[in-house]
């Protein structure tokens, strides 16, 4: 596994297995880390935007870490997308949204507890009706090591 954290400006060959950790970040437990743990025996190179050290008060980053998951989005070759209980992520949904009318991998899941969790299933059966949407971290990662590689 590679790793790659939000400033990094490392590159990403268009050719290489990589996934983009798109979803809750801010008031959230850090399931990226969850994820990027389960994932280290495998060939991804996973992309993180969760800082280890981002000050919300400083909005002089906002603009930067916007752009960089913007472009680092583009250049993944799948997206993993994980709406925790904590929060409704409204901008995970907006980007969901945006990359459901694409043919991008994706691989979606809810915690049970999320508030639109019903929403994120049926939306994303009605747009992509390949993808399963999981009901946890554990189920998503298994999910993208048995059929995830493209």
């Amino acid at each position: 596994m590679r790793y790659i954290e939000c400033p990094n400006s490392e590159s990403i060959d268009p050719n290489e297995q990589s996934l983009f950790l798109a979803g809750g970040i801010t008031n959230c437990p850090n399931w990226q880390l969850e994820v990027v743990t389960m994932l280290e025996d495998s060939d991804w190179t996973i992309i993180n935007p969760r800082r280890t050290d981002f000050d919300l008060g400083n909005h002089g980053l906002l603009g930067p870490q916007i752009e960089w998951e913007h472009q680092r989005l583009r250049q993944a070759s799948a997206i993993l997308f994980w709406f925790p209980a904590q929060t409704l992520c409204p901008i995970t949904l907006y980007e969901l949204g945006a990359w459901s009318m694409t043919d991008k991998p994706l691989f979606v899941g809810t915690h049970p507890e999320y508030q639109r969790k019903h929403d994120v299933k049926v939306q994303t059966k009605l747009v992509r009706p390949e993808i399963e949407v999981m009901d946890s971290l554990k189920e998503l990662v298994l999910q993208i090591k048995n059929g995830g590689s493209l």
